[in-house]
Protein backbone atom coordinates (compact mmCIF):
# COMPACT_ATOMS: atom_id res chain seq x y z
CA UNK A 1 0.00 0.00 0.00
CA UNK A 2 1.12 3.41 -1.06
CA UNK A 3 2.30 5.83 2.12
CA UNK A 4 0.39 9.04 2.22
CA UNK A 5 2.14 12.19 0.80
CA UNK A 6 3.31 14.86 2.78
CA UNK A 7 0.86 16.60 1.52
CA UNK A 8 -1.72 14.40 2.85
CA UNK A 9 -0.67 14.99 6.03
CA UNK A 10 0.44 18.34 6.44
CA UNK A 11 -2.46 19.82 4.51
CA UNK A 12 -4.33 18.56 7.16
CA UNK A 13 -3.47 21.03 9.66
CA UNK A 14 -4.82 23.59 7.40
CA UNK A 15 -9.06 22.43 7.50
CA UNK A 16 -8.66 22.37 10.99
CA UNK A 17 -8.81 18.40 11.26
CA UNK A 18 -8.59 17.71 14.80
CA UNK A 19 -6.25 14.68 14.60
CA UNK A 20 -3.24 16.52 14.29
CA UNK A 21 -0.35 14.34 12.85
CA UNK A 22 2.34 12.95 15.17
CA UNK A 23 6.02 13.94 15.01
CA UNK A 24 6.99 10.38 13.42
CA UNK A 25 3.89 10.82 11.02
CA UNK A 26 5.43 13.87 10.23
CA UNK A 27 9.08 12.55 9.61
CA UNK A 28 7.43 9.31 7.49
CA UNK A 29 5.70 11.98 5.38
CA UNK A 30 8.69 13.91 4.22
CA UNK A 31 10.63 10.72 3.64
CA UNK A 32 7.63 9.49 1.58
CA UNK A 33 7.54 12.43 -0.91
CA UNK A 34 7.79 11.28 -4.79
CA UNK A 35 10.90 11.29 -7.35
CA UNK A 36 13.55 14.19 -6.06
CA UNK A 37 12.56 13.64 -1.96
CA UNK A 38 14.87 14.22 0.16
CA UNK A 39 15.96 10.88 2.02
CA UNK A 40 15.83 11.05 5.55
CA UNK A 41 19.58 11.89 7.39
CA UNK A 42 20.97 9.10 9.07
CA UNK A 43 20.46 9.70 13.34
CA UNK A 44 23.05 11.44 14.20
CA UNK A 45 24.88 11.02 17.53
CA UNK A 46 23.32 12.59 20.59
CA UNK A 47 25.57 16.01 21.88
CA UNK A 48 25.42 17.22 25.65
CA UNK A 49 23.62 20.03 26.54
CA UNK A 50 22.87 21.88 29.72
CA UNK A 51 19.99 19.95 31.77
CA UNK A 52 20.59 16.05 30.63
CA UNK A 53 21.11 14.41 33.13
CA UNK A 54 23.82 11.70 33.02
CA UNK A 55 25.52 8.87 34.68
CA UNK A 56 29.23 8.25 35.16
CA UNK A 57 30.48 4.61 36.23
CA UNK A 58 33.62 3.67 36.84
CA UNK A 59 34.06 -0.23 36.72
CA UNK A 60 35.34 -1.96 40.15
CA UNK A 61 34.78 1.69 42.23
CA UNK A 62 31.53 2.11 43.22
CA UNK A 63 32.41 5.26 45.03
CA UNK A 64 32.95 7.11 41.71
CA UNK A 65 29.67 6.09 40.58
CA UNK A 66 27.33 9.21 39.95
CA UNK A 67 24.06 10.11 38.15
CA UNK A 68 25.26 14.05 37.32
CA UNK A 69 22.93 17.24 35.99
CA UNK A 70 24.70 19.12 33.70
CA UNK A 71 24.90 22.87 34.72
CA UNK A 72 23.39 25.59 32.29
CA UNK A 73 27.09 26.66 31.30
CA UNK A 74 27.47 22.78 29.80
CA UNK A 75 30.10 21.64 33.38
CA UNK A 76 29.81 18.68 35.72
CA UNK A 77 31.78 18.40 39.01
CA UNK A 78 33.12 14.54 39.25
CA UNK A 79 35.19 13.27 42.38
CA UNK A 80 38.82 13.62 42.14
CA UNK A 81 38.53 15.86 39.12
CA UNK A 82 36.44 18.70 39.70
CA UNK A 83 35.17 20.69 36.79
CA UNK A 84 34.30 19.12 33.61
CA UNK A 85 33.44 20.84 30.35
CA UNK A 86 30.57 19.09 28.85
CA UNK A 87 28.32 20.94 26.70
CA UNK A 88 28.56 19.34 23.14
CA UNK A 89 30.00 16.70 24.17
CA UNK A 90 29.62 12.92 22.95
CA UNK A 91 29.54 10.50 25.84
CA UNK A 92 32.55 8.71 24.34
CA UNK A 93 34.50 12.04 24.81
CA UNK A 94 33.56 12.60 28.55
CA UNK A 95 34.79 9.01 29.18
CA UNK A 96 37.83 10.20 27.56
CA UNK A 97 38.37 13.48 29.42
CA UNK A 98 37.28 11.64 32.77
CA UNK A 99 39.74 8.40 32.24
CA UNK A 100 42.69 10.48 31.48
CA UNK A 101 42.02 13.03 34.71
CA UNK A 102 41.93 9.45 36.70
CA UNK A 103 45.03 8.64 35.40
CA UNK A 104 47.33 8.93 38.48
CA UNK A 105 44.61 7.65 41.13
CA UNK A 106 45.52 3.96 39.80
CA UNK A 107 48.81 2.31 39.88
CA UNK A 108 47.62 -0.29 37.26
CA UNK A 109 45.38 1.83 35.08
CA UNK A 110 42.10 3.31 35.42
CA UNK A 111 39.21 0.91 35.16
CA UNK A 112 37.06 1.24 31.97
CA UNK A 113 34.57 4.13 31.92
CA UNK A 114 31.64 4.73 30.81
CA UNK A 115 28.93 7.98 30.63
CA UNK A 116 25.12 7.55 29.74
CA UNK A 117 22.76 9.92 28.83
CA UNK A 118 19.63 9.11 31.56
CA UNK A 119 17.31 12.00 30.68
CA UNK A 120 18.03 14.22 27.37
CA UNK A 121 15.63 17.21 28.90
CA UNK A 122 18.28 19.47 28.06
CA UNK A 123 17.38 19.19 24.28
CA UNK A 124 14.41 22.08 23.89
CA UNK A 125 12.79 24.40 21.99
CA UNK A 126 10.34 27.07 21.52
CA UNK A 127 7.51 27.50 19.44
CA UNK A 128 5.57 30.79 19.13
CA UNK A 129 3.31 32.81 16.95
CA UNK A 130 0.15 31.90 15.12
CA UNK A 131 0.44 27.92 15.92
CA UNK A 132 -2.05 26.34 17.74
CA UNK A 133 -0.25 25.17 21.00
CA UNK A 134 2.76 27.38 21.26
CA UNK A 135 5.23 26.98 23.84
CA UNK A 136 8.60 24.77 24.69
CA UNK A 137 9.21 21.17 23.82
CA UNK A 138 11.39 18.52 25.01
CA UNK A 139 11.38 15.59 22.39
CA UNK A 140 14.13 13.41 23.91
CA UNK A 141 14.96 13.60 20.04
CA UNK A 142 16.48 15.67 17.45
CA UNK A 143 13.98 17.20 15.69
CA UNK A 144 13.53 19.63 12.48
CA UNK A 145 11.46 23.10 12.17
CA UNK A 146 8.68 21.24 10.21
CA UNK A 147 8.12 18.58 12.77
CA UNK A 148 8.37 21.55 15.80
CA UNK A 149 5.73 23.24 13.93
CA UNK A 150 3.65 19.67 14.08
CA UNK A 151 4.10 19.30 17.52
CA UNK A 152 2.97 22.54 18.41
CA UNK A 153 -0.31 21.74 16.80
CA UNK A 154 0.02 23.29 13.44
CA UNK A 155 -0.44 26.94 12.22
CA UNK A 156 -3.51 28.72 12.71
CA UNK A 157 -5.87 29.96 9.69
CA UNK A 158 -3.63 33.22 9.15
CA UNK A 159 -0.08 32.08 9.62
CA UNK A 160 2.18 33.49 7.32
CA UNK A 161 4.11 30.10 6.68
CA UNK A 162 6.16 32.03 4.41
CA UNK A 163 8.15 33.88 6.60
CA UNK A 164 8.99 31.49 9.46
CA UNK A 165 11.99 32.14 11.72
CA UNK A 166 14.25 30.32 13.62
CA UNK A 167 16.18 32.46 16.75
CA UNK A 168 19.01 30.87 17.40
CA UNK A 169 21.91 32.37 20.62
CA UNK A 170 25.39 31.40 20.61
CA UNK A 171 26.53 32.91 23.53
CA UNK A 172 26.26 36.73 22.95
CA UNK A 173 25.15 36.36 18.95
CA UNK A 174 22.37 35.60 18.26
CA UNK A 175 21.83 34.35 14.70
CA UNK A 176 18.21 34.36 13.08
CA UNK A 177 17.49 31.68 10.08
CA UNK A 178 14.32 32.13 7.55
CA UNK A 179 12.20 29.09 6.75
CA UNK A 180 9.71 28.50 4.08
CA UNK A 181 6.98 26.13 5.14
CA UNK A 182 4.12 27.36 3.06
CA UNK A 183 4.58 24.97 -0.22
CA UNK A 184 5.08 22.23 2.06
CA UNK A 185 2.23 22.47 4.06
CA UNK A 186 0.33 22.81 1.45
CA UNK A 187 1.24 19.72 -0.49
CA UNK A 188 3.05 21.09 -3.25
CA UNK A 189 7.06 21.21 -1.70
CA UNK A 190 9.73 21.86 -4.07
CA UNK A 191 12.96 20.70 -3.24
CA UNK A 192 14.77 23.98 -2.05
CA UNK A 193 11.58 24.15 0.51
CA UNK A 194 11.99 20.75 1.71
CA UNK A 195 15.45 21.63 2.10
CA UNK A 196 14.43 24.49 4.23
CA UNK A 197 11.56 22.85 6.57
CA UNK A 198 14.30 19.88 7.66
CA UNK A 199 16.60 22.99 9.16
CA UNK A 200 17.32 20.86 12.42
CA UNK A 201 16.68 22.46 15.62
CA UNK A 202 19.56 22.76 18.02
CA UNK A 203 18.78 22.95 21.70
CA UNK A 204 17.33 26.63 22.48
CA UNK A 205 16.12 27.60 19.32
CA UNK A 206 12.89 29.82 19.20
CA UNK A 207 10.72 28.85 16.29
CA UNK A 208 8.54 31.90 15.16
CA UNK A 209 5.91 31.97 13.01
CA UNK A 210 4.17 34.84 12.00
Amino acid sequence: MRKPGVGAILAATLVGLSAMPTAAQTSAAVAAVSDGAVAPSPLKPYRINPGDEIEVYVWGDERLQRALKVLPDGSVSFPLIGRIDALNKLPSDLETVITAGLADQYRNGVPRVTVAVKSPSGLSFSVAGRVKAPGSFTPGHYMNVLEAVSVAGGPTEFADLSKVKIYRKRGAQLTVIDVKLDSAMKGSPTQADLQSGLVELQSGDVVVVP
